[in-house]
């Protein structure tokens, strides 16, 4: 049996839920294997978090996007965007209709910090502020007061790297990039001088990337600051040296220290980064806002099992702040009629086949962070998706995909509602967002009102249509 998805002149036909970065990569990579690929995404505009997730002032790393509308240009691609599957239609539709359903629908929501006090006005999940400032449809209008001196980010990895910046970037650098108009305008206006990252254990846990944390050390008018005496505290992860780390574990604890070692400039705004720190409880100022941040003090002990973990020593400290911005991770969303597990927050799967009680669902599939949690960066997808398309490709030798008719019936897509955007739809909202950005220097103004996005594109659509 062929790897080629084609019988005959017929293709074989996948869809995939989700125009992330993991979706595009695998859309790719059956393309490159014969399929015909539908990909379907709840919002008109594609990209996932590189358009609502990546920082304003990183457009390079946005610039991988190339990839994906190349992607898009192939002959047998088709973009369904405004579509929601559970909404607008159902994975039992998709698998009476497709040979593959791949899920790449991410991970949207913030993990709670479990603490008392978090519900409390002025404490954020991560995940939403930088929707908020990113301009994503779902949080757009969200209010954020920037009004105290002292912001705290809880969280060791990039995410909360780039909480930190963004609430410190200076006002020259920030005019020049993409972020929503609506929280330019805020950061603006921001009276935050001081943030302060927390880590729970200790820096060689730390999960950012090297690139990440030595730029916090570029930007004008900031000090970083790192206590001296954190650098020493005794890590098991250390054991006979620091030739036994990690390259990246090793390249941190090097910028880590050159931070440790730099006299404080008196600049008029810092970032600390302060590790071996757990949020205890949300203090809040008896009219239901944030006040401070109780903490506890941890030291670092060996697990059983090789791991580092982090105890408490009972000594705690209370930070004052009037705003906590947890990044302490993701979890997904569950999707109707496809399994979930919610102890992790993932579709259960084997190598990226979904799981349902531990028996194989025939045909469907998950990639990127829904499959395998958040972590990695970007270019992890492309890895992630082929392992699965790898799957698929497995199940197609043996005859183990799904079987709907051999001829596509395209007339359901008209039943999937008047809104929904196809690709000629999204460069309208793309020409319509740079146009408007170049008039001002900037890369793009974004429209972030699902009516505005969808008004620009239908018009696009139905102009030339007719």
């Amino acid at each position: 049996m062929t790897r080629e998805a084609t019988h005959g002149e017929e293709r074989l036909r996948a869809a995939i839920v989700g125009a992330g970065p993991a979706g595009f990569y695998a859309a790719d990579l059956l393309l490159d294997h014969g399929f015909a690929v539908d990909i379907f995404d709840r919002l008109p505009t594609p990209f996932g978090l590189v358009r609502s997730g990546v920082a304003p002032d990183h457009p390079r790393i946005k610039s991988v996007t190339r990839v994906y509308e190349a992607t898009a240009k192939r002959e047998y691609f088709r973009y369904f965007g405004s579509v929601e599957v559970g909404r607008d239609v159902q994975p039992a539709e998709l698998r009476a209709r497709y040979h593959a359903v791949v899920y790449a629908v991410g991970m949207t929501r913030g993990r709670k910090l479990g603490v008392p006090g978090e519900n409390l006005r002025g404490c954020h999940s991560a995940s939403d502020f930088i929707g908020w400032y990113n301009g994503h449809p779902d949080f757009s209008g969200r209010t954020y007061a920037l009004t105290g001196t002292r912001a705290v980010v809880i969280g060791n990895g990039n995410v909360a790297l780039d909480v930190a910046r963004m609430l410190l970037l200076p006002d020259d650098l920030l005019a020049y990039t993409d972020v929503a108009d609506h929280a330019l305008e805020v950061l603006r206006t921001s009276r935050i001088r001081e943030v302060i990252v927390l880590g729970r254990r200790g820096p060689l846990q730390a999960a950012f990337t090297n690139p990440e944390l030595r730029e916090l050390g570029e930007l004008d008018g900031v000090d970083v600051i790192v206590a001296p005496n954190q650098m020493m505290a005794p890590d098991p992860a250390l054991g006979s040296g620091d030739e036994q780390l990690s390259t990246r574990s090793r390249r941190n604890l090097e910028t880590l220290r050159q931070y440790a070692g730099v006299s404080r400039s008196e600049a008029e705004r810092r970032i600390e980064l302060r590790f071996l720190t757990s949020p205890v409880e949300v203090v809040g100022d008896g009219a239901g806002r944030v006040k401070a941040l109780r903490v506890a003090c941890n030291r670092l002990a060996a697990h059983p099992d090789g791991t580092v973990i982090a105890e408490p020593t009972g000594h705690e400290e209370v930070l004052d702040c009037g705003l906590v911005i947890h990044a302490v991770g993701y979890r997904g969303r569950p999707l109707p009629g496809v399994p979930f597990d919610s102890a992790r927050g993932v579709v259960p799967n084997a190598d990226g086949r979904v799981l349902e009680d531990g028996r194989l669902r025939i045909g469907e599939y998950v990639v990127g962070w829904i499959k395998r949690g958040a972590n990695g960066v970007i270019g992890t997808n492309r890895k992630d998706a082929a392992g699965t398309v790898e799957a698929i490709l497995e199940d197609l030798n043996r005859g183990a995909l799904l079987d709907p008719p051999d001829e596509p019936d395209d007339a359901w897509t008209h039943t999937l509602g008047d809104a929904v955007v196809n690709w000629r739809g999204w460069e309208a909202i793309d020409a319509e967002e740079r146009s408007t950005g170049s008039r001002v220097d900037r890369p793009r103004i974004k429209l972030v009102q699902l009516s505005q996005l969808t008004d620009v594109a239908l018009r696009a659509m139905s102009t030339r249509s007719t």
